[in-house]
This record gives structure tokens, C-alpha cells and sequence, in this order.
């Protein structure tokens, strides 16, 4: 596929299913691109797709089926809507730092693609809203979900999560307590983590995690 050169390619593109319940369309929405103007259009379709199929395909349709509704905050952004943002501030990393993550259309510097969709999980924060309540959801998806990694923020426990063709399965919070939950090699990495989620939705889907 082409990149988007009218609106009928646009709307072409946005009726690519990805996943049983998610179309490319869900993640295309950016604040940065909407109020400054910049066509937020994937450079390669292909690998854009390719890559969103696994973010949806591996987790977030098993989270939105064992959780309910997902909320997407923010999605793909293209190299252009994402070095706007960098070098403005917006909340943006560098498109090097930001590839294969936020810019599904371009791999990382070792040549894997990957997939970043920032999503809120209601269930979660409407009955875990106090400090540290982000922590349960984290180990869940741990537990369960072939995650490449995590990143947690501090309104509604919002959390980046990315798919990974080789994933480094990193845990990280901006929300309070910040810093690394886990990393492969720390004490708490292994095992399960059943203990610290008690009263979550069991899983529904099929385990994924290699």
C-alpha cells in the first residue's frame, strides 16, 4: 500500500482491520497532528500495518477482553508529527528513540518493528485509584501478555503499551512509585505475581508469552 496521497486512500487505510475489534482508523487520532496541522500519515502503510497487527492481535485484544473497553489515548504518530512534537515539547521522544515504538513505520536501529498504543484500562483505575494502584494492572499484563514493554503515567494509570519484535520486557512509572517495576535479571521478574492483582479479571484468550 501506498502512503495516503487523497482522503479516499486516508479512508482506505483507516478500514484496514487489524484485530478482531480494532481498525487502523482507532489509532490515527493525535492531538499534536490535529491542532498543528500535520497530516498524520504512515510514510509505509505496510509495515505500519504489520506492526499494529501485533500490537492488537497479541495485546490489546486479550486486555479488552478480559478488562472491557479500552480507551486509546494516543497511537501511531508519523516521523513528522513526532519530531514536531520532540522539539516542542510535546510530550514527544526523539524519532530515534521513537521508533518501532510510537512510529510503527519505522524500525528500531537493530532492524525490529514494533507497535505503541497508549491505552487506559476503566476497570483498573476506577477500583485501584489510590497511589501505587497502576502496580496491579502491571504485573497482570506480565503475567499474561508478550509485552515488549511498559509505561505507566500518572492520570488514569495510562499506560504505553508496545509490542516488540524482540521484546526487552521493561516495566517502567512516571505515576508514583517512578522508576523500574522490573527488568529481566531483577529479583522480581520471574514467577507469579498473582498475589499483588487479587480480585482481577481472569484472563480470556489465548497465552502468547514466549
Amino acid at each position: 500500500m501506498r502512503r495516503p496521497g487523497s482522503m479516499k486512500a486516508l479512508e482506505a487505510l483507516g478500514r484496514v482491520r487489524l484485530s478482531e475489534n480494532f481498525f487502523f482508523r482507532d489509532f490515527l487520532h493525535s492531538e499534536i497532528a490535529d491542532f498543528y496541522r500535520i497530516p498524520n500519515l504512515p510514510d509505509d502503510p505496510d509495515l505500519a500495518i504489520a506492526a499494529g497487527r501485533k500490537l492488537c492481535e497479541d495485546l490489546l485484544e486479550p486486555l479488552q477482553a478480559s478488562f472491557g473497553r479500552l480507551h486509546i489515548r494516543s497511537a501511531y504518530r508519523n516521523a513528522a508529527v513526532n519530531d514536531f512534537g520532540n522539539r516542542n515539547r510535546l510530550n514527544c521522544a526523539s524519532n530515534a528513540a521513537s521508533a518501532a515504538d510510537h512510529i510503527w513505520d519505522r524500525r528500531d536501529a537493530d532492524g525490529h518493528m514494533g507497535a505503541t498504543a497508549c491505552v487506559v484500562v476503566p476497570l483498573t483505575h476506577d477500583r485501584h485509584p489510590e497511589d501505587g494502584g497502576w502496580q496491579g494492572l502491571a504485573w497482570w499484563i506480565h503475567d499474561h501478555l508478550p509485552y515488549g514493554s511498559l509505561c505507566f503515567f500518572p492520570k488514569l494509570w495510562a499506560v504505553n503499551i508496545r509490542w516488540q519484535e524482540a521484546p526487552e520486557r521493561l516495566i517502567r512509572s512516571y505515576a508514583a512509585p517512578r522508576g523500574i517495576l522490573t527488568r529481566p535479571g531483577m529479583d522480581n521478574h520471574a514467577g507469579d505475581h498473582s498475589a499483588l492483582y487479587p480480585g482481577f479479571p481472569a484472563f480470556q484468550g489465548a497465552m502468547l508469552i514466549r
